[in-house]
């Protein structure tokens, strides 16, 4: 199809994904469309019609410029390859890359990318094969062992989070499917059984029938973010305004059903981030949790529960990953540019992440190698890998000792921007997992400081030479870093290696508001 069209030229959407497919050389689907118009990016005419001419100046002004605009902001030495431009969310999150959420987990397209026996112009050799034994020091939400276990790679990680390790475990276990969709099944009806307050579900009829009436009037979709998108409407003012106006409705109805929103003490994480009906159907769900005995099933179900109940946080939708105060009231959201309302139970999301995990092992499991893998919840700066191993299995010991760990893939927590235990307060307030703050390397609460910055270099190069002790005199490491103070070489040096190439990648769709360009370089290291 030509790319010059006159003005007005409409099509539907089929029509203008095959334009927008030929015009950017590569696939565009009707989802990407769909996309454009549910968020006022171009304009929606009758009959869900494009104006070919609106799609083209979005893809000028954006989208076919964006790498230019990147690379002036951050370098020309900017790996564009590497920002997996062309792939979709659900490919990025495919089968149990999503089953919890992480802070700081990169995408398992890049882990892919180097573990892999491919090369490319910038990838010119193979440093893995199926068979080698990878370790990651910094495992998290184990995006490198999946990757791994998918490409037949033996994989070891270690976090110091037991929580982290539990996310592991749970996708890489192997489930009796039959008997986990029934427990599973149990499990989700006892909770939809279980009321405490009988008005609450009358209340949120009430509630959405109310706020469904004031959205279509004040915020109609997709014309308000057109509006937004366009400046014809100051958002911060009129949300603002709009929010206000709502909550005489709200707090009318809370006081007609009586709803008790704030719970009677404020002790810990669940007492203060939960309205009163949440936390008491979370504690029920706990106590049915205690009574399974399958420990597989457990696993599965605890961290269904814990995604479940980070979602029913009572929070703004814009501040789901950064909190920052309990929100207990309507609320105009920037994120859907509409009056949201807080959580005021867990059943609808447990039932819908249920059925996603299930969803989501079934997907792994088709892909999924028989490999050894094992997840060590311990100090990576002394922990001894062998004997950890030895007591989880004597057979990977075995190999363990034969052939060593041959490289490393992970991405290192950057200096002073997560607290890795906090962002799971909920988690570990229910379930009881022993906290180990005192032994994360560069958390936020310590800053990002010349004392930090070095205290953060000695603790990953520590990392570094305790790895050593167990891995293949020819190694490879991979590590992900944000190095905005220049810390690597220095803790390369330190660790007896040296860096044998840096791959700056762009970092996209990523969640904050904050969308400003910001990149990352891949390390690779050897010994010295």
């Amino acid at each position: 199809m030509s790319t010059t069209f006159p003005q007005r030229n409409l099509v539907n959407i089929h029509e203008a994904c095959r334009w927008a497919t030929n015009f950017l050389h590569r696939e565009i689907s009707p989802t990407n469309i769909s996309y454009l118009l549910q968020y006022g990016k171009i304009r929606r005419y009758e009959q869900n019609l494009i104006d070919l001419e609106d799609l083209k100046k979005y893809y000028n002004s954006f989208h076919g410029k964006r790498e230019l605009n990147w690379k002036q902001k951050l370098g020309n030495d900017l790996n564009w390859a590497l920002s997996f431009d062309h792939l979709r969310e659900k490919d990025t999150t495919k089968h149990v890359h999503r089953l919890h959420p992480y802070k700081g987990k990169f995408i398992p397209q890049l882990v892919k990318y180097f573990i892999d026996d491919h090369t490319d112009n910038f990838k010119t050799q193979i440093f893995f094969q199926k068979g080698d034994i990878i370790l990651d020091p910094f495992s998290g939400s184990g995006t490198t062992l999946v990757q791994a276990n998918e490409l037949g790679i033996h994989t070891i990680g270690i976090d110091v989070s037991k929580f982290n390790c539990t996310i592991t475990d749970s996708k890489l276990l192997d489930y009796d499917f039959d008997l986990l969709v029934k427990e599973v099944s149990n499990f989700k009806k006892a909770i939809q059984n279980f009321e405490t307050q009988n008005n609450v579900e009358e209340f949120e009829k009430e509630l959405l029938n109310e706020l469904t009436k004031f959205n279509k009037k004040y915020f109609p979709s997709p014309q308000f973010k057109r509006d937004v998108y366009t400046k014809k409407i100051n958002e911060n003012t009129f949300g603002k305004e709009k929010e206000v106006e709502f909550l005489k409705i709200y707090n009318s109805l809370v006081e007609k059903y009586k709803i008790k929103l704030k719970q009677n003490k404020n002790n810990n994480f669940l007492d203060k981030w939960y309205i009163k009906n949440t936390r008491d159907e979370i504690d029920f769900a706990f106590e049915q949790l205690k009574r399974i005995k399958d420990e597989k099933i457990k696993c599965i179900l605890v961290i269904i529960l814990s995604r479940t109940i980070r979602s029913c946080r009572a929070t703004t939708h814009s501040d789901l990953a950064t909190l920052k105060e309990p929100q207990f009231t309507a609320y105009y959201c920037f994120k859907h540019k509409k009056i949201c309302k807080p959580l005021f139970s867990i059943k609808y999301w447990f039932t819908r992440y249920a059925n996603d995990t299930i969803a989501r092992l079934r997907e792994f499991s088709q892909v999924k190698t028989n490999v050894y893998w094992a997840t060590i919840s311990a100090d990576s700066r002394t922990v001894n890998i062998f004997r950890e191993i030895e007591k989880r299995s004597p057979k990977f010991l075995e190999l363990l000792q034969k052939q060593k760990i041959k490289g490393i893939f992970s991405s290192p927590p950057y200096v002073g921007q997560i607290d890795y235990h906090e962002q799971h307060a909920y988690a570990y307030d229910l379930f009881g997992f022993e906290r180990k703050d005192e032994f994360e390397i560069g958390p936020l609460y310590k800053g990002q400081g010349i004392v930090a910055r070095e205290s953060y270099a000695e603790g990953i190069a520590q990392v570094l030479l305790n790895s050593r002790k167990f891995m293949v005199g020819d190694f490879d490491v991979f590590l992900v870093a944000n190095d905005k103070w220049n810390l690597y070489p220095s803790i390369a040096e330190k660790a007896g290696m040296k860096i044998m190439n840096q791959f700056k990648r762009p970092v996209l769709n990523r969640t904050e508001r904050d969308k400003n360009p910001y990149s990352e370089i891949i390390f690779h290291l050897k010994k010295v």
